[in-house]
């Protein structure tokens, strides 16, 4: 079988796949379909998440149930002020030969949920910069490789709520996605109420494997672009600068600086999963029009004009649209 004829079986293999990934998802949380398209997207794209919503709302509900569903080992890591970087990564101790060893701390695993990763002081914070890039940490000198997969999907109350810190500019970046969450319809919240307080509880069993992912994450990097497509996602990321030649009105007036280059890989890899899972082989403009908000949301820093004037990010991103 020739390349071109496997990789069209395997478009095929991916969307069934997915299919039953969302199926068995469907399961716990009830709604929220473009919350968990994005998630998803994001892992096949070998991306990180950060999902922001008021308390409530089964952000952490939602990463256990993904965890599960894809047969992965999961860690749960609270962030809190009083947390310290070796909590995440771990620390040297003293054995009882009195020879130092390196116990991994909670990083050490397929998908960490950061919870409430805003409720930490940025020191803290930090300890993930390498990690999310990297794919690896350094401690005491020595380099340790981190799980492959591995995914950081985050949650974040809204900054305006007491006792949160903002983000790092560099921290946000690395995540492809910031994904809000909103509150259910009237209808999902009644079948969330139905379903959660009777005396069965609905169970999540794995559908996916380590190697069926990274299967499926070649697949993504894999499928071709076309050019004009890739020219638009680049030009896209690009009208977000101030100062360009081609950067409209409203990013003149309303942002202090935009979008790195690492917004325009994501655009990119982010359409091509997008047209995935679609079941087409190749992404479009509208590809990368689907995936551009999450993508550029947390990417915008607005100035104090738009603070004033009510601008928002999304607003600005539609506009360029």
């Amino acid at each position: 079988m020739s390349e071109e004829n496997s990789d069209v079986q395997a478009v095929e293999e991916f969307g069934a796949s997915y299919r039953r990934l969302k199926a068995e998802i469907g399961k716990v949380i009830i709604g929220q379909e473009h919350v968990v398209d994005e998630v998803l997207m994001a892992i096949f794209s070998r991306g990180h998440c950060l999902l922001v919503g008021v308390p409530g709302l089964a952000k952490t509900l939602l990463v256990n149930t993904v965890g599960n569903a894809l047969g992965l080992t999961f860690s749960r890591i609270q962030f809190t002020p009083d947390l310290m970087p070796s909590d995440i990564i771990g620390a040297e101790v003293l054995d009882q030969e009195r020879n130092f060893r390196f116990v991994k701390g909670p990083l050490f695993a397929n998908i960490i949920l950061a919870d409430e990763i805003n409720r930490t002081p940025p020191k803290t914070q930090a300890a993930l910069l390498e990690a999310m890039q990297e794919k690896a940490v350094t401690a005491a000198g020595n380099t340790f490789k981190l799980p492959d997969p591995f995914f950081v999907l985050a949650t974040q109350n809204p900054i305006e709520q007491e006792g949160t810190y903002p983000l790092p500019e560099a921290q946000l970046d690395r995540f492809m996605f910031n994904i809000h969450v909103g509150y259910p319809s009237f209808q999902e919240e009644l079948a969330v109420v139905r379903s959660t307080t009777g005396s069965t509880a609905a169970t999540v069993a794995p559908v996916m494997g380590q190697q069926e992912i990274l299967r499926f994450q070649a697949l993504v990097r894999r499928i071709p672009v076309a050019g004009n497509v890739m020219e638009y996602a680049v030009k896209l990321a690009t009208r977000t600068r101030p100062g360009h030649a081609e950067t409209p009105k409203v990013v003149q007036e309303h942002v202090s600086w935009g979008a790195g280059p690492r917004a325009s890989q994501y655009l990119v890899i982010g359409a091509k999963c997008h047209a995935l899972t679609r079941g087409r082989f190749s992404p479009d403009i509208e590809d990368v029009q689907a995936v551009a908000e999450p993508i550029l949301r947390h990417r915008l820093v607005r100035n104090y004009k738009a603070e004033a004037e009510g601008v928002t990010a999304e607003r600005i991103i539609r506009e360029l649209l």
